[in-house]
């Protein structure tokens, strides 16, 4: 495709790639009407070696290490991030915005990685990421700590999304869910680590240089992965296989090609509807009139109106859609889509204040309670390379979702809902966490599979962005429903069970878990935040296993494609 040709289609002129001359080449052939970005991809795995390949997926078990040391700490030490500015209540509202727009966001990703190509992506996902960790580190209240928060979980999903489509483009699609497996596999490990290194930090140098050290630490294992693909495109260039060629678009022009490329109207309204439309389930309770105060009636309509926007405005004004329906009109995609949301809205929802219930109630230490709220990551992780092998070895996966994942998850948060009480041990709610996590190992696998499986390689970017998205935004539901739930219960109930010798601290304990902490296990005033804890997360428990009926529905509509034969991927992969 020569400059003029690109120009007049409509693609941007960014590279041209083409067969090699060289009629015994290995190449097969690039994906059909691909985009520039998967050319490029195809391109490279065509030219690197097994080695390089091999380096590849170290590279990616070392980020993702990195990565998950990284999540499991900062998540033990948010409660005392909101608690340090007296805003414990807000600790699920801080995810709710980065849970959003991270989540949107991923669209537009899969753009720049289809379009720039794969390292690029992933060079601005870790930018973002860092950015978010340097804010963090130097922020001054909760409102610029959630702001962080969008920047941090925006490069963190965006990243582990960049990661999850190298895989894709490196693997045959029946060895996909166990090199998927395998890259997660960190999580493994990182749960004995998390604990420790949270209290280290917390009752050492203080909870702002562990998001200084990893700002360092995460630049430091991300940059090889970035040059090495980068050298294996420069290592195609070099061969004839990409043909740089240069822009003819002025600067405005290129604004508006990317403004429509990106469809950056869809982008705003989606996000600002979203946004204005979950933000009320956290804020309520601190307005005057909470549901009925002007602010959340406000906040509902626009965010309502915004969203009807949205559909209206991509259905007949967008020159390029924001989100591909036609993708969205296969059933296995959908399925996918929807229960990937439904997982993260469960999640969320019993999830949010675990961590602190564990230590308020349970008595744990802030370590032991990590290696509980972790069992999550290791069960998972252990049972999805369990379940990625079983693919490899069947060539099926909805059995797996269907017959094993839906059904032992619905029974892990079912029992939850007795066991998370403050006269039931610590032992029933670690074997609920056991059936949840190996569970959800094997449904976060399948449904991914299932995704990619229903599409062409030159689709995979998109397909897995708005499975992410549905992911992020279930997130962001579930963690609004959680706080509608904490700030709706814990309070009233807190101030029935307070002694009256209490009442006057009660808006301190309510606002900081060093607080609840400080009363000795065994006092009226301990007993009386422990009822309150075990009357809120009762509901949690309850709203969690209710939203994961939809499950059922979600696996039951894909189809049963056999993917032990299927090629998706060109050149030297997994």
């Amino acid at each position: 495709m020569n400059v003029e040709k690109a120009v007049e289609a409509g693609h941007p002129p960014v590279v041209d790639v083409k067969h090699p001359v060289d009629s015994s080449s290995s190449i097969e052939g690039f994906t059909p009407d691909a985009q520039e970005g998967v050319k490029k991809m195809e391109a490279t795995t065509s030219v690197w070696s097994k080695k390089h390949l091999i380096v590849a997926y170290i590279l990616m078990w070392c980020i993702t290490f990195v990565d998950a040391m990284q999540q499991g700490t900062s998540g033990a030490l948010q409660p005392y991030v909101t608690s340090s500015f007296y805003q414990h209540s807000l600790t699920a509202y801080t995810g709710i915005m980065s849970g959003i727009i991270g989540g949107v966001l991923k669209l537009p990703m899969a753009k720049v990685l289809d379009i720039f190509g794969r390292p690029q992506g992933f060079a601005l996902s870790v930018g973002c990421l860092i950015l978010g960790l340097i804010i963090m580190a130097s922020c001054n209240g909760v409102q610029v700590y959630a702001a962080a928060q969008i920047f941090y979980w925006l490069g963190y999903n965006c990243m582990s999304y960049t990661l999850g489509i190298f895989i894709a483009d490196t693997s045959s699609l029946k060895n996909r869910g166990f090199m998927f497996a395998y890259v997660n596999s960190p999580y493994i490990a990182t749960v004995w680590i998390a604990g420790p290194l949270s209290e280290a930090f917390l009752y050492g140098p203080g909870w702002r240089w562990f998001y200084g050290a990893f700002t360092i630490i995460t630049l430091a294992v991300a940059s090889p992965l970035y040059f090495l693909f980068m050298h294996n495109y420069h290592k195609a260039v070099k061969a004839g296989i990409i043909v740089p060629i240069k822009s003819e678009r002025t600067f405005m022009q290129s604004v508006k090609y990317y403004a429509i490329e990106f469809d950056a109207g869809g982008l705003f309204l989606i996000m600002g509807g979203l946004v204005f439309f979950l933000l009320p389930f956290s804020l309520y309770s601190y307005q005057d009139g909470k549901w009925n105060s002007p602010l959340v009636v406000s906040f509902f309509i626009i965010g309502g109106l915004m969203l009807i926007a949205f559909a209206l405005y991509e259905k007949y004004v967008a020159p390029k859609t924001f989100i591909p329906f036609e993708l969205l009109t296969d059933r296995t995609v959908l399925g996918a889509c929807i229960l990937a949301g439904t997982l993260f809205v469960s999640f969320y929802i019993w999830n949010a204040y675990f961590s602190s219930f564990l230590q308020v109630v349970n008595g744990l230490t802030l370590t032991q309670a990590t290696y509980v709220t972790n069992i999550y990551s290791i069960g998972s992780c252990f049972w999805s390379i369990l379940v990625g092998l079983a693919i490899i070895w069947t060539g099926r996966f909805k059995w797996i979702a269907l017959y094993f994942g839906v059904p032992v998850t619905m029974l892990g948060v079912g029992l939850m809902i007795h066991f998370r009480q403050p006269d039931q041990t610590i032992g029933y709610v670690v074997m609920c966490q056991i059936f949840i996590a190996f569970a959800g190992g094997a449904l976060v696998i399948t449904e991914q599979i299932a995704a990619m499986a229903a599409t062409d390689h030159q689709y995979i970017a998109v397909v897995l962005a708005i499975e992410g998205m549905f992911s992020s935004i279930g997130g962001s539901i579930g963690s609004s429903v959680s706080a509608a739930i904490w700030t709706g219960v814990f309070p009233d109930k807190l101030a029935e069970y307070l002694p009256a010798e209490n009442q006057a601290d009660l808006l301190t304990i309510y606002a900081s878990l060093p607080t609840q902490l400080s009363f000795p296990k065994g006092t009226p005033a301990r007993i009386a935040i422990e009822k309150a804890y075990g009357d809120s997360q009762k509901w949690m428990c309850v709203g969690a296993t209710a939203i994961m009926i939809l499950a059922i529905f979600c696996v039951a509509v894909w189809r049963d494609i056999r993917v032990k034969d299927f090629k998706q991927t060109k050149g030297t992969v997994a």
